[in-house]
């Protein structure tokens, strides 16, 4: 089994050296590492289920999750597997498919989401990942409040550490959304590769840092993005201050990707290669048994 703590590593460390321009993370003394998936296990099997689940379909509204996309999300170990090599692998499928919700759809993906299992109140949660490219495509790794839905969306908070859409490959985008910013209003930031270079050429590390008083975004180890409590005034309130649960998917078409046209070769994989959970140690992640 190749070694991923020295990998990481010189990936970090080869990133900071290409881009000078980016600040560098500084280490925080008070996290452990408190939960991880390495995703390890034999080729072809389902991931674990002690720590993942599914959003199935094609969502509560039955409008592509609230975004107009074209794939039903299923649990199927066509979409969602182990690769035997150390890699969850995602995979959009164009295929005519009927979930059990009786709708038709021509494209099949997976969500999966930590929600029930592990949900952690501030601390750093990053993932290694290498992301499908085309048009129309939309992988992401990030997390929501864990009372949704019972609190509805957007006042349930919402922190997004990846999302990259496909007719950008060279870009990263990180967003909160909540009460008073969301949607095409959320808080977001962007981080471009230099050189021409695409995220879907390689694995890329994305992070996000979360305490009580800022978020802040990383890529590669370096930042480009933070937002801080005090901003939050008038309409804007900040709800990041109880439990998330993480999700990682890959949604084909919808209003900010647009669909897949000509070009767009399927089918499409994301390959994650680890997420794991650093805690604060003043604020522990809850585990739900």
């Amino acid at each position: 089994m190749r070694n991923k703590l020295f990998f990481v590593c010189v990936v970090i460390a080869a990133s900071l050296m290409a881009s000078p321009a980016r600040t560098a993370k500084t280490e925080t003394q008070n996290l452990t590492l408190a939960w991880a998936d390495e995703f390890d296990g034999p080729a072809g099997t389902a991931p674990d289920p002690a720590k993942w689940g599914y959003d199935l379909g094609i969502g509560p509204g039955r409008d592509g999750w609230g975004n107009q996309e074209l794939q039903t999300y299923t649990n199927r170990t066509a979409n969602a597997y182990l690769d035997g090599e150390g890699h969850l692998v995602i995979k959009a499928i164009r295929e005519n498919f009927t979930g059990a919700d009786g709708f038709a759809r021509a494209y099949t993906s997976a969500r999966l989401i930590t929600k029930g299992k592990t949900e952690p109140t501030y601390g750093r949660i990053e993932a290694r990942i290498k992301v499908p490219f085309g048009q129309g495509l939309w992988p992401a790794f990030w997390m929501l409040g864990a009372n949704h839905p019972a609190v509805v969306w957007p006042n349930c908070g919402e922190i997004d550490v990846m999302e990259i859409i496909g007719r950008e490959p060279s870009k990263v985008y990180s967003t909160l959304h909540g009460p008073g910013y969301s949607g095409a209003q959320g808080l977001s930031e962007s981080f471009t590769l230099p050189e021409g270079k695409e995220f879907a050429e390689d694995f890329h590390i994305f992070e996000v840092e979360w305490n009580p008083r800022d978020i802040s975004f990383y890529v590669d180890g370096l930042h480009y993005h933070t937002r801080k409590a005090p901003e939050f005034t008038g309409n804007r309130q900040w709800v990041f201050d109880h439990p998330f649960y993480l999700l990682l998917n890959v949604a084909v078409g919808g209003n900010w990707p647009g669909n897949p046209d000509a070009t767009t070769v399927f089918p499409q994989t994301m390959m994650v290669d680890y997420v794991r959970v650093y805690s604060d140690l003043r604020a522990p992640i809850r585990r739900i048994r």
